[in-house]
């Protein structure tokens, strides 16, 4: 039987301060035990008023926030987990504006936060492939455009979108894109990047989706004038692909093009995982832990 996941009041609980958020944080990175980043020494002095762990062998200082997306960050660690614990519980997710109102944070550092957090999602995602049968297609997000050209020839921005299925079609893992362009070669490079060698690749008759067979793939080219339905192969990625357009219009407005990518990392982290409700919030915070610190970005 399935766990619900981390009630409010239970998370409340858990990480009532700073401190308790602190050690969650050294448990995790420090699972076995104290090791010094430099030498291995397994003997530590607490600087308390320093927030940091002298290692008693070689002196070196380690702090549970370096090297993660909390590295030199001013925000409470109390905030930054109050955040994560939202985007995590909610499929919605949560905006920066929703987030400033809620705690004592201005919406830019909410804002850089919560991207801080997508791009944990993204890294963690990246370390994955898709396998065995992916449905491949394309969708387009964005205003209208002036010329109000539709589909392929849209100056929206263009999303790759694959999903792995089940034998009898049930989605199992998504990945999202932004791409370039629907050229052969910016196609190719995404599925060889993200699908294991082997995988079975069905995709419509697109002349760019051509050869990939001889990237090692099973190519299942689905031609309309074969008689398909189209619209039945690949109901599950045109499921996928409504429920994306609906997350980012629903919580998300005013979406600028060129932070789309860091959106749908965020809706493929919690897709991928929607089966593990009870454990996304520590799934999430352990991926804000190994991400790489990045720099604040520009709304």
């Amino acid at each position: 039987m399935q766990q619900s996941s981390m009630t409010l009041n239970e998370f409340m609980n858990r990480f009532p301060d700073e401190k308790s958020c602190r050690e969650h944080l050294f448990n995790i990175r420090w699972s076995d035990g104290f090791k010094c980043p430099r030498c291995g020494h397994d003997k530590y002095y607490e600087i308390k008023d320093r927030k940091l762990y002298q290692c008693a062998s070689c002196d070196y200082q380690a702090s549970v926030t370096a090297g993660t997306i909390f590295h030199k960050s001013h925000t409470p660690l109390k905030i930054w987990f109050w955040a994560i614990f939202f985007v995590a519980k909610d499929k919605r997710g949560v905006s920066a504006a929703q987030l400033s109102r809620e705690f004592p944070v201005s919406y830019p550092t909410a804002w850089n936060m919560l991207h801080k957090i997508r791009e944990a999602m993204g890294e963690r995602d990246s370390y994955y492939l898709l396998s065995n049968i992916i449905k491949v297609d394309e969708c387009y997000i964005g205003s209208s455009t002036k010329d109000k050209k539709r589909g392929r020839g849209t100056e929206k921005a263009k999303v790759l979108v694959s999903l792995s299925v089940t034998e009898d079609n049930r989605p199992l893992f998504a990945k999202l894109d932004v791409i370039e362009d629907l050229t052969t070669e910016t196609i190719r490079e995404k599925i060889t990047a993200n699908f294991a060698p082997g995988s079975k690749v069905s995709t419509d008759g697109y002349t760019s989706y051509s050869g990939l067979e001889e990237q090692d793939f099973v190519h299942d080219k689905n031609v309309l004038s074969d008689g398909l339905d189209i619209d039945d192969v690949f109901d599950s990625v045109h499921t996928l692909i409504s429920n994306v357009k609906r997350f980012i219009i629903g919580t998300y407005h005013g979406l600028k093009d060129k932070h789309l990518q860091n959106y749908l990392n965020e809706y493929c982290y919690r897709f991928n995982r929607r089966f593990w409700h009870e454990q996304l919030f520590d799934r999430l915070l352990e991926a804000c832990i190994e991400a790489k610190p990045t720099p604040n970005l520009v709304s």
